[in-house]
């Protein structure tokens, strides 16, 4: 895991001293020279931190150990899980993908184990599910955090015991499939929430990745920015010779709540909008900074805290087994009193 104490103001000072290089008395580079063959060398930057994170890629690759990739949405998850299968003995075979929050579970657990012609209403044909396409590759399950509790059992199945049954059929087809899953949830959280199995989180969390977040990553902005402003002008037929050091100083600066996602799609718009070599993009939307802990916290505040999140993390339903009431533990009367007296109001649009 790699600690907020690895990415401090030192590292964002050593960003803020190269951002001159791209000022518009330094020409931008037009080629970005790559000189190893490995798919790690596709990964634009090359902090500290993503040095350790890479070196964690490499030794797990030749292994066929599951790998749970944590961290924000927009971190580059996906890019991780794709380098762990180019750098196995794998990547001749598929690299097949699944995103577990696009699909309710009935239709999920189709998609990954495949049905039989009429095992349901509309099974018209025969489905070959994802495990099965992935047989001797890598299996990658995104967003594995939103998968329904229902499903996960079959999951746990298949990652102990590589078999599994096709809805409707009752022909067991054995596997050999690695997967690699990602989220950008609390697990844990989870499990003691009694959102997701422990059983199954255990199983998945054999090699854990933690992507920080581009905010405690500004050493490497300045590399990806270059990367982006190459890449989107070779695309659009556009030369960019130069980057302001005033642009680059306020890009480090920014907190990229999207993270390397929300920076790519900026610098796309921003080689739309220059002209005569000079990257001018718009101006950043402002950016909320991170609240800090209250201090000298009274009793009653963090109180009203753990309501907050109890109601923001069952999207504002108060009662019901999976509701606010029953992760503080309360009865839905004593969650309502409290709510009065401190003050909550739920949303209108909840």
């Amino acid at each position: 895991m790699i600690s907020v104490a690895e990415h401090t103001s030192e590292a964002s000072e050593n960003a803020l001293r190269a951002a001159p290089l791209y000022g518009a008395e330094k020409p931008l580079a037009r080629k970005m020279e790559r000189t190893s063959s490995t798919v790690l060398d596709t990964i634009v930057g090359r902090s500290g931190g993503l040095r350790s994170i890479l070196a964690q890629v490499e030794a797990v690759a030749h292994t066929n150990a599951t790998v749970l990739i944590t961290g924000e949405t927009g971190t580059g998850k996906e890019v991780i899980a794709r380098a762990i299968h180019e750098l196995s003995a794998r990547r001749n075979r598929s690299l097949v993908k699944v995103n577990c929050a696009a699909m309710p579970a009935g239709l999920l657990e189709s998609e990954l184990f495949g049905h039989e012609r009429g095992a349901f209403t509309g099974a018209i044909n025969f489905h070959v599910g994802r495990f099965a396409l992935a047989d001797r590759g890598t299996l990658f399950l995104d967003e594995i955090g939103d998968m329904q509790l229902e499903l996960q059992p079959k999951l746990l199945r298949v990652l102990q015991e590589r078999e599994f049954e096709a809805v409707g059929s009752t022909r067991t087809t054995r596997v050999d499939v690695r997967v690699v899953a990602a989220t950008n949830q609390d697990l844990k959280q989870m499990v003691r929430d009694r959102e997701f199995r422990e059983d199954l989180y255990y199983r998945l969390n054999a090699f854990p990745i933690y992507l920080p977040p581009l905010r405690e990553r500004k050493a490497d902005i300045p590399e990806l920015v270059e990367y982006f402003v190459q890449q989107f002008a070779a695309t659009m037929d556009k030369t960019i010779e130069t980057i302001p050091e005033a642009t680059m100083r306020s890009l480090v600066s920014h907190c990229w709540p999207g993270n390397i996602r929300e920076l790519q799609n900026y610098i796309a718009r921003g080689v739309i909008l220059s002209n005569d070599g000079v990257f001018k993009p718009a101006p950043l939307e402002s950016c909320e900074p991170l609240q800090p802990e209250m201090a000298n916290t009274t009793l009653e505040d963090k109180i009203r805290q753990e309501i907050l999140a109890a109601c923001l993390r069952s999207n504002w339903k108060l009662g019901g087994p999976r509701g606010a009431a029953a992760r503080l533990g309360v009865n839905r009367t004593t969650l309502f009193y409290k709510m009065r007296r401190f003050g909550i109001v739920r949303p209108a649009d909840h």
